[in-house]
């Protein structure tokens, strides 16, 4: 009866204290488990969640603070196109969703706006939006965002490509809540251009950081411009010619994953594929055997219009490719140097770095576009050859049948494919000086970490830009 009356008194303490042993086999767990849940980070939603392109910035994952992204707007002739990269601390591309990049375009390009250059810019406003928007919204005010121009913009006329760049630089700083630079939004220099479409191609093949023997050259034809761009040695980097003050330097230096590289690079205005429409069309004044029989008209280019028509004797591939030789310079003797391509340019000497040669842009969609190449497929193995076999077919198409034999090709294109395809040809050949049976290849996305990237300037300047914040 004590001890009952005992224990009917006993304080908490007493009780604790009798306790102990179980209270403590039960706390120190649950201590240690709620220690271990404190430490763990929140876990964001997985990348996988996200299978579509389109993003909102309510539903967009965190990213790691080690990511950087970067918005790269292509404002070209033919239209005008968006980028957006995400990298990691190590510089290589980190998924968007379920793509390695979120790439968007529209028509026209900016030059098409010349007389206004407030439409110009606003253009531009719903790939800024898709764009903003995959960019996490902590990380939008220190992501770059850089327009750059390139032809189209390079050929109008007088103070109109400076009062378009100040409208889309205007319009950045208004309506972007990304990190803009007034020196971001520019009409991108040719050689540039160029060197950043190399990057591009050999960042993606895994090339950068090996020497300049197992890099890959470049021929990217846009809508005005065609670059070439290759690495060279650094014996025939010191042989490089001096060129007139005012004009682009031949060679590069770049240092790129702790190997430097001396780039040949160059870029022939005028000589893109639309822009060489307009040349060629200067060659003939009455009818162009280049031109498909059965189309009359005019073709409308750099704020010119030119007669377009085929002669009475009807289109003609060996006529044509006399044409684009004259339209090239090619058979002009302005050549001062031991090596040229075209109208008197240095062709950088050869080499290693040019013997396998990827071919961007209007080379692969017109042979997409003709039916030589599976237009599914982003990489083809060709030969400048198959451009000729295929401008035969063509041209001897009148216009009224092509739209039945070449049912990919747009409409307003049908009566300049037998000359894109004759130009393409000597473009290689006669100004490239390529072998007509050597393999080149058509490229219009790389294979990077099992997912596919455009093989666009882009990128190189992507990674330039994040380069130079870090």
């Amino acid at each position: 009866m004590l001890m009952k009356r005992t224990r009917q008194h006993e304080s908490l303490s007493d009780k604790i204290h009798r306790f102990r042993g179980v209270i403590l086999v039960i706390s120190v767990p649950l201590l240690l488990i709620s220690f271990v849940l404190f430490l763990m980070p929140t876990r964001s939603p997985s990348l996988d969640s996200f299978p579509n392109r389109k993003f909102s910035p309510n539903n967009f994952p965190l990213a790691r603070t080690a990511q950087s992204y970067a918005v790269i707007f292509d404002a070209g002739s033919s239209g005008s196109r968006v980028h957006v990269f995400c990298f990691d601390q190590h510089l290589d591309l980190v998924p968007i969703g379920k793509d390695l990049e979120l790439f968007l375009q529209l028509k026209p390009g900016l030059s098409a706006y010349a007389k206004d250059p407030k439409a110009a810019a606003n253009s531009l406003k719903s790939l800024l939006e898709e764009a903003q928007n995959v960019v996490p919204e902590e990380l939008r005010h220190k992501t770059p965002v850089r327009v750059g121009a390139t032809a189209g913009l390079r050929q109008l006329q007088g103070d109109a490509p400076d009062q378009i760049l100040q409208a889309v630089r205007d319009f950045l700083k208004d309506k972007s809540t990304l990190k803009s630079k007034a020196d971001w939004v520019t009409v991108l220099d040719g050689a540039q251009e160029g060197a950043y479409q190399w990057v591009t191609i050999n960042y993606l093949l895994g090339n950068l950081g090996k020497k300049y023997s197992n890099t890959v050259g470049v021929v990217d034809l846009g809508g005005g411009s065609v670059q070439m761009a290759y690495a060279i040695s650094e014996t025939d980097a010191g042989k490089a010619p001096r060129i007139s003050d005012g004009e682009d330097t031949y060679v590069k230096e770049m240092y790129l994953k702790g190997t430097k590289y001396y780039l040949y690079v160059h870029s022939y205005l005028h000589y893109g594929l639309l822009a060489a429409r307009a040349e060629i069309l200067k060659v003939e004044n009455s009818g162009s055997p280049c031109i498909l029989v059965g189309y009359q008209g005019s073709y409308n280019y750099g704020g010119a219009s030119y007669p377009a028509s085929a002669p009475p004797s009807g289109s003609s591939m060996h006529k044509c490719r006399t044409v684009a030789s004259k339209a090239l310079k090619v058979n002009e003797s302005t050549c001062t140097q031991m090596k040229c391509t075209f109208g008197g340019v240095w062709n950088g000497g050869g080499g290693d770095g040019q013997k396998n040669l990827f071919v961007a842009s209007f080379f692969f969609d017109r042979a997409a576009e003709a039916g030589f190449v599976d237009p599914n497929v982003p990489v083809a193995k060709v030969s400048p050859v198959d451009f000729e076999n295929e401008a035969k077919r063509a041209c001897e198409t009148k216009l009224e049948d092509a739209k039945f034999a070449y049912p990919r090709v747009e409409e307003d294109n049908l009566p300049y494919l037998c000359m894109d395809l004759v130009y393409q040809f000597t473009l290689l050949v006669d100004g490239f000086g390529l072998n007509p049976w050597q393999e080149i290849t058509l490229v219009k996305k790389v294979k990077y970490q099992n997912s596919l990237v455009e093989a666009a300037w882009p990128l190189g300047s992507a990674i330039d830009v994040v380069s130079s914040l870090k």
